[in-house]
C-alpha cells in the first residue's frame, strides 16, 4: 500500500468513511491526516459543476462551461487525435474549476437506436468506441485530473435501469460489451471506472466478480478506483469484496456502519477496507495537485459571480474553437443530389423549422451542459446578409397540434418563394434522454407531414437532422440533400454556416447503422424489456454485423459519410504486421477521409460476423491531388474470437479477407491473408445453434439462446403470488413501478399515482413526465437510503408498509429515524456552536 503510514494513524471508522460520499458530489475529507476531498462531475461532452444544490437529473444549472459535441458527434469524426484535443480541454475546465474526476466517457455499446442515451455513446462497434475513448482519457487525464469511464458494463437500456438483468452469453459479452473498456483501459489508462446500475448474468455489476476481478482487475490489468453509479449499491460488503471502493454519493454513512460491522463480525478482513482506502487517498492526493497554486472556485471570479469557464475568456476562447473544430467533422452528409451541397451563396434561401432558431445541440439528463455561448442558425443567417426570404418555425417540436395549420401555411408560403428551403428536423430535447428509452425511432409526425407538403411546392430541399442517435430517415425522399448534424455543441451552428457555404468540407462518417426499418433492427424483439430480465438474444449480431451476415439491407451502412471531394484508394500491400496503401484526392476541393480496415474469415467452423472493423484512420486534410500513404498495423485483436469452451481468446486459423473500405458496404481494396490458428477444440456444435450460424435472430428459440448461454435461463416475467397475476412480493429491489402490483394497498395506490402522474405528463407536460420516470418511477425501494440519506430500516419499513404489513413497516421506518446512529462523517461535519460575546 501506497499511504500506510496515513492508514496507521486512522479508526476504522474513520477508514471505513473514506469509502463512500461526503455528499452528492464530494468524498470524505481529513485534514488532520492530509486528506482532502475530492470533486467528481459529470462531463462526458462538457463539465457539469453544478452551483446550486445537488442532483442527478440536470435540474439545476451548473457553472459555465464548453459545450462540446456529445459522444455520437465525436465518434462521427472517427477523428482519435480530435478526440484527444477535446480531452484535454475537458481537463483543463476540470482543472481550472477544481473538479478531480470527470465522470466520463461512456464506453456502451449501442445494443438499439431507442436506446434514450445514445447520445453520451459513441458507436455500435467496439474498436471504434474503445480507440476515441482510450484517446479522450487520455487528453482528460494529462490535465492531472482523473477520467471515470463508464458504465461497466452490458448497461444498454434505461428502462428499469438500477435493477435490470442483462443475460448475455460470454462470448457476446467478452467480444461486444467488454472489449471497449479494455481497449480504454490498456491504451488511456484511466483512473477510474464506474460500474453499471443493472446485474449482468443474475448479480448486480459491482458484485460481479466475474466483471470486476476475473476481467477488470486481472485480465484488463485496472489498478484504479471503482465507483459506483449514483445510488447503484445493491449490498455494499459484497460491492467492496469485489474492490468497489468508492460508493457515490454520501448516505451519511450508513453503509459505512456495514462495512464496520462486518469487519467485526469477521465477514471480512480489515486488509480490503485498508486496500480501498488506500486507494481513494492515493486518488485523492494525486488529482488534487493540479489545483495547486489556482485560486479556489469559491474564491475565484467564476465562484462569486457564477461564470464559471466564462472567468478566463482566453481559455473559453481555444476551448470554443476546440469545440467548432469537432462539430466540423462530427457532421455527416448522407444525401447529395447533383451535388446541391454546397450552397453557391446566391440562392434565395428560406429557413423552415424550429430548431433553426432554436438549436438541439446537446442531450438532457445528468450530462447537461450549460454552455460558455450559444448561436442560432437563423442569426448566424441573417448577419451573413445572404440572399433571405424568411423564417417560418412550420410545427410545434413537440408535436403539439395549436395552430399546426397555419404555422404550416406560413412555412409553405415562404418555401414557394425560395431557391433552397433549409429543413430543419430533429428529437426534441425530452424525447432523448438518461432514464428513459425511445418509443420509436420515427421523428414526429407533424415535421414529416410539413416536409412532404413542402417538397411538392418548394425547388430544392435541404433537411438538417438535429437527434443524437439513429432515426428513420425514409423521409429523405421529400429531400435533395441530408446533412445530419448530430448533438453538435455549443458551435454547431457555426459549423453548419461554413458546411453548408463549402467553408468547410463534410467529413464525418456514420459509427452506426442506419435501418430501412425499426422492424429490421435484431434485438427489436427484446427491447427495451419492460420486465426484471433483459435477454441479449442476438449475441454479437449487433448493427453492421447483423446486418450484413444476414444479407438485410440497410439505409446508410455503418462508417458512410459523403464529401464535397472524392477520394481514390490504390496500392495495398499485406504483411503479417498490418497493411499499407495510399489514398489520394481526386476531387476539386481539399478534404479529409476516413479510410476503414475490416476482416473477415468467409469459410469459419465459429459463427462470426461477415466482415469486422479492425483498425481506421482520418487522414490530414489533403488537397487536391495530394495523396498519403496510410498503415494499420494488425494486434492482438485482429483475428480473435472468445472461445466459450477453452475460456479464452483464440485465433482460427484460415485465410482471411482483408478489405479498406469508404464504408462497411463501400469496399475499395481487397487481399487475403493467411494466419495460423490456435484453435484445437471449436466451441460449438452448429447442430444447436442454426439460427446464430445464419444470423436469423427473429428464428432463435428458448433453447437455442440457453444453448448459447450455457446455463438455465432465469425466468423473463414477473414472479407472480397469484393466477390473476397481479399481485407480487416486494422487497429492496423492487422499483417503485411495481407497486401497482402490490400486496398493500398503500402500494398500489403511490404505484398507480406514479402511473397517473407519467401519463398525465405524456399529454400536457412531457419534461414532468421524463422527471418523473428518470427519477422515483424507476428507483429500487434501496434508493431511498441510497440517495435521500436515510438508514436501510427506513427503506425496508416502507418496503413493508407497501407490501401489505403497514403497522410492521411503519413501526420500522420510524425506529430507522430515531435510532440513526452518529458517525463520523457527522461528527466530523457538525458545524462548532459561536462563543458568547462576553
Amino acid at each position: 500500500m501506497k499511504h500506510e503510514d496515513i492508514l496507521k494513524k486512522m479508526s476504522l471508522e474513520e477508514k471505513a468513511s473514506l469509502l463512500s460520499g461526503k455528499n452528492f458530489w464530494e468524498t470524505m475529507d481529513y485534514p488532520e491526516y492530509g486528506i482532502p476531498s475530492m470533486f467528481l462531475s459529470d462531463g462526458p461532452h462538457g463539465l457539469r459543476k453544478q452551483a446550486a444544490a445537488a442532483d442527478q437529473l440536470g435540474l439545476n444549472p451548473s457553472l459555465p462551461a464548453t459545450c462540446f459535441p456529445t459522444a455520437v458527434g465525436i465518434a462521427d469524426t472517427w477523428n482519435v487525435d480530435l478526440a484527444r484535443k477535446v480531452g484535454q480541454a475537458l481537463g483543463r475546465e476540470a482543472r481550472i474549476l477544481h473538479v478531480n474526476v470527470l465522470l466520463g466517457p461512456g464506453l456502451n455499446m449501442k445494443r438499439n437506436p431507442r436506446c434514450g442515451r445514445s447520445f453520451e455513446y459513441f458507436s455500435e462497434d467496439p474498436l471504434l468506441a474503445g480507440k476515441l475513448a482510450a484517446n479522450m482519457v487520455q487528453g482528460i487525464q494529462s490535465n492531472g485530473v482523473a477520467s471515470c469511464i463508464k458504465h461497466y458494463a452490458c448497461n444498454s437500456q434505461e428502462e428499469r435501469r438500477l435493477s435490470s438483468d442483462s443475460i448475455v452469453d460470454e462470448r457476446a459479452l467478452r467480444e461486444i460489451y467488454t472489449t471497449a473498456f479494455e481497449i480504454a483501459i490498456e491504451e488511456g489508462h484511466p483512473k477510474c471506472v464506474m460500474s453499471a446500475y443493472n446485474k449482468v448474468n443474475g448479480t448486480y455489476a459491482n458484485e460481479n466478480e466475474h466483471l470486476e476481478l476475473d476481467l477488470l482487475r486481472k485480465e484488463f490489468s485496472f489498478d484504479g478506483v471503482v465507483i459506483t453509479d449514483w445510488g447503484g449499491e445493491n449490498d455494499r460488503i459484497e460491492g467492496l469484496k469485489c474492490r468497489n471502493e468508492l460508493e457515490m454519493p454520501g448516505n451519511n454513512g450508513d453503509t459505512d456502519r456495514e462495512i464496520v460491522q462486518a469487519v467485526k463480525d469477521g465477514r471480512i478482513p480489515e486488509t480490503l477496507v485498508n486496500e480501498a482506502a488506500d486507494q481513494i487517498i492515493d486518488l485523492a492526493l494525486t488529482t488534487s495537485k493540479a489545483f495547486e497554486n489556482l485560486p479556489k472556485p469559491e474564491a475565484g471570479a467564476e465562484g462569486k459571480k457564477g461564470l464559471g469557464i466564462k472567468a478566463y475568456p482566453e481559455i473559453a476562447k481555444e476551448d470554443d474553437e476546440i469545440a467548432k473544430e469537432a462539430s466540423d467533422e462530427a457532421m455527416v452528409l448522407l444525401k447529395n443530389e447533383g451535388n446541391l451541397l454546397p450552397l453557391k451563396g446566391t440562392e434565395k434561401v428560406a429557413l423552415l423549422g424550429s430548431f433553426a432558431a432554436n438549436p438541439r445541440y446537446q442531450g438532457a439528463g445528468s450530462s447537461l451542459v450549460n454552455p460558455t455561448r450559444i448561436d442560432t442558425f437563423l442569426d448566424l443567417w441573417k448577419k451573413e446578409k445572404l440572399p433571405f426570404v424568411g423564417y417560418a418555425e412550420g410545427y410545434d417540436r413537440y408535436g403539439k397540434k395549436k395552430k399546426a395549420k397555419k404555422m404550416a401555411e406560413e412555412a409553405l408560403a415562404l418555401a414557394k418563394k425560395a431557391d433552397v428551403v433549409l429543413f430543419f428536423m430533429g428529437l426534441d430535447e425530452v424525447t432523448e434522454s438518461e432514464g428513459l428509452d425511445r418509443d420509436t425511432i420515427l421523428l414526429p409526425q407533424n415535421q414529416i407531414d410539413l416536409l412532404h407538403e413542402v417538397r411538392k411546392v418548394a425547388k430544392k430541399v435541404v433537411v438538417l437532422l438535429s437527434s443524437g442517435s439513429v432515426v428513420d430517415t425514409s423521409f429523405d425522399q421529400d429531400c435533395d440533400a441530408l446533412l445530419y448534424l448530430s448533438l453538435s455543441g455549443q458551435a454547431g451552428a457555426r459549423s453548419l454556416m461554413d458546411l453548408l457555404l463549402g467553408t468547410v468540407c463534410p467529413s464525418g462518417k456514420t459509427s452506426e447503422t442506419y435501418p430501412l426499418s425499426y422492424d429490421d433492427v435484431p434485438s427489436k424483439r427484446n427491447y427495451p424489456s419492460l420486465l426484471p430480465v433483459s435477454q441479449y438474444r442476438e449475441s454479437i449480431f449487433i448493427g453492421y454485423r447483423y446486418y450484413q451476415k444476414a444479407g438485410v439491407r440497410v439505409k446508410y451502412p455503418f462508417g458512410y459519410g459523403l464529401s464535397y471531394t472524392q477520394f481514390a484508394y490504390s496500392d495495398l500491400r499485406i504483411s503479417d504486421d498490418g497493411v499499407r496503401f495510399q489514398v489520394k484526392n481526386v476531387g476539386p476541393v481539399a478534404g479529409k477521409e476516413v479510410a476503414e480496415l475490416y476482416v473477415g474469415l468467409r469459410d469459419s467452423k465459429v459463427f462470426r460476423p461477415f466482415r469486422e472493423l479492425k483498425g481506421f484512420h482520418k487522414t490530414k486534410l489533403l488537397a487536391p491531388g495530394e495523396s498519403e500513404e496510410v498503415y494499420l498495423p494488425f494486434d492482438a485483436r485482429t483475428f480473435r474470437y472468445y472461445n466459450v469452451k477453452t475460456g479464452r481468446f483464440e485465433v482460427e486459423g484460415g485465410v482471411y479477407a482483408v478489405e479498406i473500405g469508404a464504408s462497411s458496404e463501400d469496399i475499395r481494396l481487397f487481399g487475403y491473408h493467411r494466419v495460423d490458428g490456435t484453435t484445437s477444440l471449436f466451441p460449438y456444435d452448429p447442430a444447436l445453434l442454426p439460427h446464430y450460424y445464419n444470423a436469423e435472430i427473429s428464428k432463435v428459440t428458448d433453447e437455442e439462446f440457453a444453448s448459447l448461454y450455457g446455463r438455465k435461463l432465469a425466468p423473463e416475467a414477473f414472479p407472480f403470488l397469484n393466477k390473476r397475476k397481479n399481485r407480487i412480493a416486494l422487497d429492496r429491489n423492487s422499483i417503485f413501478s411495481d407497486l401497482v402490483y402490490a400486496r398493500g394497498w398503500v402500494g398500489r395506490l403511490v404505484g398507480k399515482a406514479l402511473r397517473s402522474g407519467v401519463r398525465y405528463g405524456e399529454k400536457h407536460n412531457k419534461p414532468f413526465a421524463n422527471s418523473i420516470r428518470m427519477g422515483p418511477y424507476s428507483f429500487p425501494m434501496r434508493a431511498i437510503s441510497r440517495m435521500m440519506n436515510m438508514p436501510m430500516d427506513c427503506a425496508d419499513g416502507l418496503t413493508k408498509v407497501f407490501d401489505g404489513h403497514f403497522f410492521k413497516g411503519f413501526h420500522q421506518f420510524n425506529k430507522g429515524l430515531r435510532e440513526k446512529p452518529k458517525y463520523p462523517k457527522e461528527d466530523h461535519y457538525q458545524k462548532k456552536p459561536k462563543a458568547k460575546k462576553k
